[in-house]
């Protein structure tokens, strides 16, 4: 855990922290969304949903443009020709997208979205059978998830009231400790078939053990699945060392790819070439012969494989812009600033504004990322008037029922002053 010793409450110190920042200059390659004060007068927002919606790079504009510009210049010749042919686009994010997530290269694709992935991944890793039909997931999960589990078990034939098993929390606030895992692999783990389980709980903050909860389920004999959503470009992921057999995430939270972004999906390399049930498409047949258009499928050998179309080129633009700067940036010391700005929000809360807010994300920085799940004293009535008034005073995070506010500095262009002026808004607002 970082020393809280030498925090201090004062613009003095956060400027000069931020100063000495050595990711300082990544926020200037962001547009930070103004806000007009009292006096008429605009400056920047102080962004803090980086976990919802992440801000838009300066240099997506162009790299956008650019390939509007080829369309217009070269019509269908665009996916053979310029700077970067349309035919492999792919390739053009997928080292450094396996950077991010800790991954080989062919264990990682940016397809489809979260939710498409999720179900084309469950079609081949969650296999009921008579004896282990189940599926184990959190209770209160995200719809998205909920939602997919439950028709998967409906589809082959289930009745999820007794084929889908919730996790509920037994720590306050709604976490999930790993004698709970524990416990229900050790109850139901020779009926489970799949644990589809988040990196990143969505409401609280709370970060999982991928390597250990992946070790359990196997010893069960359970696949193992995870959304990333809240982890992916958050905390420095090692999906190929974790043994996970897949995992599905989106792009436009930490990874600043914009509104409805193209998704990203992991599949473990031991299921590079197996034989599983897939719904294939032709953009995953091997690329060799995809052009000769046979009726055979031929998977392409890693995840890609599970390819459907083409790749939607206006859209990954941007992504490509984002990842070359968590490239340059590094997730570890991305994940190191975090620690840092998490924390100092952290220590401002607790001495600052006890009795005004509560904290519930875990407070070891370990089981956390950068999200901060807060509650206001008081009920949902004074937390939803703090958020508005937050809103109408330029400080952007965002609410969760039935009671949270969550706040998010994303070190790629949050600041150790972003955090102070959530405090001190906070301050004034409570006076």
């Amino acid at each position: 855990m970082h020393d809280v010793s030498n925090y201090q409450a004062t613009v003095e110190w956060a400027q000069a922290r931020d100063a000495a920042d050595p990711l300082r200059a990544f926020r200037d390659e962001f547009l930070i969304p103004p806000h007009e004060g009292t006096d008429g007068q605009k400056a920047d927002s102080v962004y803090f949903c980086g976990n919802s919606l992440g801000l838009q790079a300066r240099g997506v504009r162009d790299a956008v443009n650019a390939e509007l510009d080829y369309w217009a210049e070269l019509g269908v010749e665009g996916h053979f020709k310029g700077r970067q042919p349309w035919l492999n686009y792919e390739d053009y994010l997928r080292d450094d997208l396996a950077l991010v997530v800790g991954a080989k290269p062919s264990e990682v694709v940016a397809m489809n979205t979260l939710g498409v992935n999720l179900h084309l991944l469950m079609v081949s890793f969650y296999r009921p059978t008579k004896d282990r039909p189940a599926i184990l997931i959190e209770a209160g999960a995200f719809p998205t998830d909920r939602y997919a589990v439950e028709s998967q078990v409906r589809f082959h034939g289930f009745d999820p009231a007794t084929a889908l098993i919730e996790l509920e929390p037994d720590e306050p606030n709604g976490l999930l400790s790993m004698s709970a895992i524990e416990r229900a692999l050790a109850e139901h783990g020779s009926r489970i078939a799949l644990v589809m389980l988040p990196g990143i709980q969505y409401r609280n903050g709370q970060a999982f053990d991928l390597k250990a909860i992946t070790a359990l389920a196997h010893s069960h004999g359970c696949a193992v699945g995870f959304d990333l959503a809240h982890a992916v470009g958050n905390l420095p992921l090692q999906l190929h060392d974790s043994g996970v057999d897949f995992a599905i995430w989106c792009h436009y939270k930490y990874l600043n790819a914009g509104p409805g972004a193209v998704g990203g999906a992991f599949v473990h390399e031991r299921h590079a070439d197996a034989v599983l049930p897939r719904f294939a498409g032709w953009w995953g047949h091997d690329k060799a012969t995809r052009f000769q258009m046979g009726p055979a499928f031929v998977p392409i050998h890693g995840v890609e494989g599970w390819q459907l179309s083409n790749p939607p080129i206006l859209s990954l633009a941007p992504l490509r812009v984002s990842l070359d700067m968590f490239r340059r940036a590094g997730m570890h010391p991305l994940r190191e600033k975090s620690l840092q700005l998490t924390g100092y929000l952290e220590w401002l809360v607790n001495t600052q504004l006890a009795g005004v807010l509560e904290i519930v994300t875990p407070r070891d920085p370990n089981r956390r990322g950068a999200q901060l799940s807060i509650r206001v004293v008081g009920g949902r009535e004074r937390g939803r008037a703090l958020f508005d008034y937050l809103m109408d005073h330029g400080i952007i995070g965002d609410w969760r029922e039935p009671d949270v506010i969550r706040i998010s500095p994303a070190p790629l262009y949050n600041r150790f002053t972003d955090c102070l002026a959530f405090v001190q808004a906070v301050r004034e607002w409570a006076k």
